[in-house]
């Protein structure tokens, strides 16, 4: 099983992250990609990366950040993304949500990093979020530069999701999923979703699995709880957890250039 999006950096494991890290190991996980979110937590997820066996990590601002994005931002970025551990840009995006950033410094920030990615061909790691139309009219004129893309923690409609898959796009699934409130629209989905164009993530700390037998008292999520995802995941679409892990696998080696074995 590979997580491929973790928040390391996030200081709910400031206290214990060597035990996250070894559970994870310990519940059989090939790998994680550590998630940048900002130039400092970029920097902090690749030393992360370097610093624990199997895991990578990537580089990037996150659309909550992106009034912090200038030159000097996109310097650091790029001298990160030439390190061995940095495997995409990213997270990048909109989010029309809550817009920490204005919409304008979003996708400003958004596009420069898809010139980033192109011109370093690197795969993005994508984050949209009541955007879904915006997000697509920026993304679209550079698809065919970029060496791939995945729009990481999925949750819309099967139409979006199609627009996402008709683009060559993959996606990501959390445990989102094992929520009964939230995720029954995103369960109708998952079946229409190619296994080749599929990956599973914790984005840990947060969206801790909520049909968990035994939830930790700090309700926060970590990557040993990739398997459950995995499984539920598997229920859902009627596949053998085996064989879709393996895919799964087979999808990171192929998006991020991570060789597994």
């Amino acid at each position: 099983m590979f997580d491929i999006g973790v928040n390391l950096t996030s200081s709910q494991f400031s206290h214990d992250r060597d035990e996250v890290v070894a559970r994870a190991q310990a519940a059989d996980l090939s790998g994680m990609l550590l998630t940048g979110t900002n130039l400092h937590e970029s920097q902090q997820a690749q030393q992360f990366a370097r610093l624990y066996p199997h895991c990578w990590s990537t580089a990037g601002v996150h659309p909550h950040d992106s009034s912090s994005w200038t030159q000097e931002t996109e310097s650091n970025i790029r001298e990160l993304a030439a390190l061995p551990e940095v495997v995409a840009i990213g997270e990048c995006g909109l989010d029309f949500n809550r817009n920490f950033s204005t919409p304008e410094a979003q996708e400003r920030a958004f596009v420069a990093q898809l010139a980033l990615a192109s011109e370093l061909s690197m795969p993005v790691f994508l984050h949209c979020r009541d955007a879904h139309s915006r997000f697509l009219t920026l993304l679209d004129p550079w698809l065919d530069k970029l060496p791939g893309a995945v729009l990481h923690c999925f949750t819309g409609t099967l139409s979006e999701a199609q627009d996402c898959l008709d683009r060559g796009m993959y996606l990501g699934i959390t445990g989102w999923i094992c929520d009964e409130r939230r995720g029954l629209e995103l369960r109708e989905v998952l079946p229409h979703i190619p296994a080749e164009r599929l990956f599973v993530e914790t984005d840990a700390p947060y969206l801790l699995p909520r049909d968990l037998a035994t939830k930790p008292k700090s309700r926060r999520n970590e990557p040993a709880y990739l398997k459950h995802i995995l499984q539920s995941v598997a229920g859902l679409r009627g596949d053998d957890v085996a064989w879709l892990d393996k895919v799964l696998d087979n999808n990171v080696e192929t998006l991020f250039g991570i060789r597994l074995s």
